[in-house]
């Protein structure tokens, strides 16, 4: 087996800080929430950021236990997107309902992954599995809410 730079804790941490860091950075610098022209602040901040989440061991492990998830995800959504562009000639523009769609499959395959990844999924499906009249009341619930949403939303657009 060869061993690289990047397969050791300390390449991964190294790694890590990077991904932070840059996602960081750049959701400071597009949103402008430290101020317009403030990089340095940015910087700063983002850098902050990803130290703290080297410190914490537990943040460290959920992020590069996440990294694979992540990247088989986007090798997906890549060969999605370059079917898409294979059978559509002219330029493909989703839907709002699919661009939503979508945006909800990938919270939820997120969220999934999460729970995963920190035990809980098994906890949380053990309790479902106990409680079964409460959640039969909540998903009809939340149905019932979703119709009345979807019907006002109608009335609005007509």
């Amino acid at each position: 087996m060869v061993t690289t730079l990047f397969s050791s804790p300390m390449g991964q941490a190294v790694l890590v800080f990077i991904l932070v860091f840059a996602l960081l950075f750049a959701i400071l610098q597009r949103s402008k929430l430290l101020g317009e022209g403030k990089a340095q602040v940015d910087m700063l901040v983002a850098g902050a950021a990803a130290l703290l989440v080297l410190s914490a061991g537990y943040a460290l492990y959920i992020i590069t236990s996440l990294i694979p998830f992540l990247a088989v995800c986007l090798v997906v959504i890549l060969a999605f997107v370059l079917l898409i562009g294979l059978f559509f000639e002219k330029e493909f523009k989703p839907s709002e309902g699919m661009r939503n769609s979508a945006i909800v499959i990938a919270l939820l395959a997120l969220v999934i992954a999460l729970l995963t990844i920190t035990d809980s999924y098994d906890s949380i499906v053990d309790w479902i599995a106990r409680h079964q009249t409460v959640m039969g009341n909540v998903i009809l619930v939340a149905v019932v809410i979703g119709a009345i949403a979807l019907a006002l939303r109608e009335n609005k657009s007509t």
